[in-house]
């Protein structure tokens, strides 16, 4: 039976509403997808950072990922200690990156493929005066502690860094390790100071994810690696850690 015109008109009402309901629908579907998209991406992310394996230093505790975000690996870790009152305090565990394929090519270029029996002090001294990235990154575990005191701690020891290698001070160039970073400070245990050796002698330091400080200078960047891994470093099993791991690269 022929349809009416009234029924024409409400079919003609009703398809639209339909087709609205049906784009509806589709974009709900596709937010939905996008939603959940982005989710699997986070957990992806979280699990590849879950993934990196860490150290532990032994006498604090504290954990250091055994690879950078930008490809550094760890060398070492270690423990700098302070005497105060005939008392040893635990300042900071600290862990030594270097960029392994460029301290490679140092290593081989200058030695050759054959190992030797055991780290020389010309192999450190190399490492020392080279400037390949390298970074120490250091973690509060001294409650309490300003950023006067690190700076104080910082003078002292490239102070006398610098005189074992040049036989004078030099306390202008010292003071500014620690750059425009405030004295008010204060550093909670677990507070992280970074501070690495850029390729062209540069010294850059990070208080808690923030530059205070970036000084292009050979002299303080060896003054720096060494009071790590020099003479009289401050944790002689975490130099002798980098030394191993040193010739590992033959």
């Amino acid at each position: 039976m022929p349809s009416t015109m009234e029924d024409v008109t409400t079919k003609t009402e009703v398809e639209p509403k339909s087709a609205n309901t049906e784009t509806e629908k589709e974009s709900s579907v596709c937010e939905k997808s996008e939603k959940e998209k982005k989710e699997k991406c986070d957990q992806v992310e979280l699990i590849k950072e879950e993934e990196i394996p860490v150290e532990t230093e032994p006498k604090t505790g504290v954990t250091f990922p055994v690879k950078l975000q930008d490809g550094k690996l760890l060398k070492a870790v270690g423990l700098r200690k302070k005497s105060m009152l005939g008392i040893g305090l635990k300042i900071y565990g600290f862990g030594i990156y270097a960029d392994n394929e460029k301290m490679k090519e140092l290593m081989q270029s200058k030695i050759g493929n054959k190992a030797p029996s055991k780290p020389t002090k010309e192999m450190y001294q190399m490492v020392i005066d080279s400037d390949f990235g390298m970074m120490v990154r250091l973690v509060i575990v001294f409650s309490g502690l300003s950023m006067s005191m690190v700076r104080k701690n910082f003078d002292e020891g490239l102070g006398a860094a610098i005189k074992k290698l040049t036989g004078g001070k030099n306390e202008d160039l010292t003071k500014k390790i620690m750059g425009e970073a405030s004295d008010d400070i204060k550093l909670t245990s677990g507070s992280v100071i970074e501070i690495s050796r850029l390729p062209g002698y540069v010294l850059q330091t990070k208080v808690m994810g923030e530059i205070v400080s970036k000084v292009e200078s050979e002299l303080l960047c060896r003054a720096y690696i060494y009071m790590y891994l020099g003479e009289d470093p401050f944790d002689k099993e975490a130099k002798d850690k980098f030394g191993t791991s040193m010739l590992s690269m033959f």
